[in-house]
C-alpha cells in the first residue's frame, strides 16, 4: 500500500530539531521553544551571540 506523507517537519535553524510549529522567516523555521527563548534572552546574555549567528544563516542561505 502507498503511504501518503505529509510534508516532513522542517528543522529549526537554532536547535536543528524537526518541528512543525514555530515561525518561518525566508523559508526557514524557528521552533516555538527557540522563539520563546530568543525573546527572553537579554543582549548581554552569553547565548545572545549564538542566536545572532544562527539567524545570519537565514540571510546567507537566502542570498546563496
Amino acid at each position: 500500500s502507498t503511504q501518503h506523507h505529509t510534508a516532513d517537519p522542517a528543522s529549526c535553524i537554532i536547535c536543528d530539531k524537526p518541528s512543525s510549529e514555530g515561525i518561518h522567516i525566508c523559508g526557514r523555521l524557528i521552533c516555538e521553544s527557540c522563539e520563546a527563548e530568543m525573546v527572553r534572552t537579554d543582549v548581554l546574555d552569553e547565548k545572545y551571540p549564538f542566536f545572532i549567528a544562527q539567524m545570519k544563516r537565514v540571510w546567507y542561505k537566502k542570498d546563496a
